[in-house]
This record gives structure tokens, sequence and C-alpha cells, in this order.
């Protein structure tokens, strides 16, 4: 037996989500967080595979960081 899927809007909310029915939500929790620039990065699943955790993306990234200011640039 082959299971359907029924397809959902791809705009808005989904109708079971009713905001106003739950509690100890904080409107803003995050908002002077987000202010003072947080950045969120979505990987691609290959790569978010080989890093356990942000702080080993991180480490990895500071690492070329490192390797690319030590590069002479190509002269014109």
């Amino acid at each position: 037996m082959r299971m359907v899927r029924k397809k959902m809007p791809r705009a808005g909310m989904r109708p079971e989500y009713d905001f106003a029915a739950m509690s100890g939500g904080v409107r803003g929790k995050y908002a002077e967080r987000f202010r003072k620039g947080t950045n969120l990065v979505l990987l691609d699943s290959d790569v978010a595979a080989v890093f356990k955790s942000g702080r080993d993306v991180n480490k990895a990234l500071r690492s070329l960081i490192g390797i690319a200011r030590t590069q002479v640039p190509a002269s014109r």
C-alpha cells in the first residue's frame, strides 16, 4: 500500500498552528540579538555531514581565512 501525502499550501502557516492557544511564548525574544547582527547559514547536507558542531565549522573557516591571507594576490 502506497502512502499518499496531503499537499500543504506553500505560503502561510499550517492551519493546525494556533498561536493564540499556546502559552509561554514571548514575542520578540530574540529580536535584540538579531539586530546586533546574528548570522545564520544553512549548510548543504554533504557539508553538514562533515562537521559535528558550529564550533567545528568556525574552526575550519578560520583556518581557511588564515591560509587565504598568506597568499600573494596575482599581479594584473
